[in-house]
C-alpha cells in the first residue's frame, strides 16, 4: 500500500486486492449518497500518463481523436485512441499542464497502453511515464461540490471542460457543473480529501463515483471492452471526444466513414437491472431482432440505491427502439432503457 491508501484505510475505506477498487460503505447506501450529498472519491481505479517534451502536442495530436495541438492552457477534454481498423483501444481524460499533458484512463490497461503508445515516440521530443504513484485524484460530485472545492482553497473554472491550478497546486478540472476532478501531488493527498470532508463531502467509493459517470453518459474503456468500439458508439463525438477536421490518427478513417457515410447501426444507451441481477462490463445484451446473436455489450456497471443495476451499453439501435433488451442471454433479465443528459441524434 501507498501513503494514500494507508491513509483512506485509516479513516474507514475498504480496499480490493488490487487497491483499484475502494468502498467506504455498502454499495447501496454509496449509491444512495449520490443523490443525496456531495460524495468525495479517491478515483484508485485511473490511473495517470504523463506526456513531458517540446513536441508533447504534436505527439498526441497524430495518435488519438481529438485534437490537442489547439488546447489552450486551461482546458480538459475527452480523448481516445484506436487501433487501425477505428476500435477504441483507451479512452481518457487529456489536459495541458507545464511542459507537456496528462491522460487519465482506466488504470487496468494503463501498462499495456503504455508500452502500446510509447513505440510511436521514435524521434520526437517527447516522454511517456507512467504518473500514477505521483498524482492522486479525487472526485468531487454533487450539488455543493463547487462550494466544498472553493472552501478548501482550490480555483475553480469557469466553464466545463476547463481546469485551473490552485496556488497551492491543487488542479480542479471541472468535468460538470456538479462533477469535479482534483489533481494533486499524492503526498498532498490525505490532507486534501480530509478537507473536502471536513467541509461537507460524504467519503464514497468507485461504485459511487461509476454511478455518477453512468448517469451522465461518460463511458469508460476498461479491459473487458478493448477494440470493441467505434468511437460514435459511445457516443464519444456527443460529448466533445472526437475532432473531425484535425487529420489523421489510427482508425481516422473508419471513425471519419462512420460518420459521413452511411446509417449508424450502434450506439451507447443507459440501462436499468432490477435488484438481485449481476452484470459486468463486456457481458453480451441481447434482443428478438438478433435471436440468439448478441445485440451488444455492457460497457460500464453500478450498483444502485434500490439493490439493482444501473449500465452503459452499446446496443443496435434498432433493438433499443423496439425496446425489449436482455442481459446475458437471449432469455435473461429484462433492463429497462433510462434517459441520458444529451439527445443521441
Amino acid at each position: 500500500m501507498t501513503a494514500w491508501t494507508e491513509h483512506l484505510a485509516r479513516v474507514g475505506a475498504t480496499l480490493d486486492d488490487t487497491a483499484r477498487s475502494i468502498a467506504f460503505a455498502t454499495p447501496a447506501d454509496e449509491a444512495r449518497a449520490t443523490e443525496t450529498a456531495t460524495i468525495a472519491v479517491p478515483l484508485l481505479h485511473l490511473g495517470t500518463i504523463r506526456s513531458q517534451g517540446p513536441d508533447s502536442a504534436a505527439f498526441l495530436h497524430n495518435l488519438v481523436s481529438n485534437d490537442v495541438k489547439h488546447m489552450e492552457a486551461d482546458t480538459a477534454a475527452w480523448n481516445s485512441f484506436n487501433s487501425p481498423k477505428g476500435r477504441m483501444i483507451a479512452s481518457f481524460l487529456v489536459w495541458t499542464e507545464e511542459g507537456g499533458h496528462a491522460l487519465a484512463l482506466s488504470a487496468d490497461i494503463l501498462p499495456a497502453f503504455l508500452k502500446k503508445f510509447s513505440m510511436y515516440v521514435l524521434r520526437s521530443k517527447v516522454k511517456l511515464a507512467d504518473a500514477s504513484a505521483e498524482i492522486a485524484l479525487i472526485g468531487l460530485a454533487g450539488p455543493q461540490a463547487v462550494a466544498i472545492a472553493q472552501a478548501t482553497g482550490a480555483t475553480l473554472p469557469a466553464e466545463d471542460m476547463r481546469q485551473a491550478v490552485s496556488p497551492a497546486g491543487v488542479r480542479c478540472i471541472r468535468l460538470g457543473a456538479q462533477r469535479l476532478v482534483l489533481a494533486v501531488a499524492s503526498e498532498a493527498a490525505p490532507a486534501l480529501f480530509d478537507a473536502l470532508v471536513a467541509a461537507g463531502a460524504v467519503r464514497a467509493g468507485t461504485a459511487a463515483w461509476q454511478l455518477g459517470m453512468i448517469r451522465a453518459g461518460l463511458p469508460l474503456i476498461t479491459v473487458p471492452t478493448q477494440e470493441e468500439f467505434v468511437a460514435q458508439m459511445l457516443n464519444y463525438e456527443l460529448i466533445g471526444g472526437v475532432d473531425f477536421h484535425k487529420g489523421c490518427y489510427p482508425g481516422q478513417e473508419i471513425v471519419a466513414r462512420t460518420q459521413y457515410l452511411g446509417k449508424l447501426k450502434k450506439r451507447t444507451y443507459r440501462l436499468a437491472l432490477p435488484a438481485g441481477v449481476s452484470a459486468a462490463p463486456g457481458t453480451d445484451v441481447y434482443a428478438p431482432d438478433f435471436g440468439e446473436q448478441s445485440a451488444g455489450k455492457l460497457v460500464n456497471v453500478a450498483p444502485t440505491a434500490d439493490g439493482g443495476v444501473e449500465a452503459l451499453a452499446v446496443i443496435q439501435s434498432s433493438s433499443a427502439e423496439a425496446g425489449e433488451i436482455r442481459v446475458g442471454a437471449p432469455d435473461g433479465p429484462r433492463a429497462n432503457l433510462l434517459e441520458l443528459p444529451y439527445a443521441l441524434g
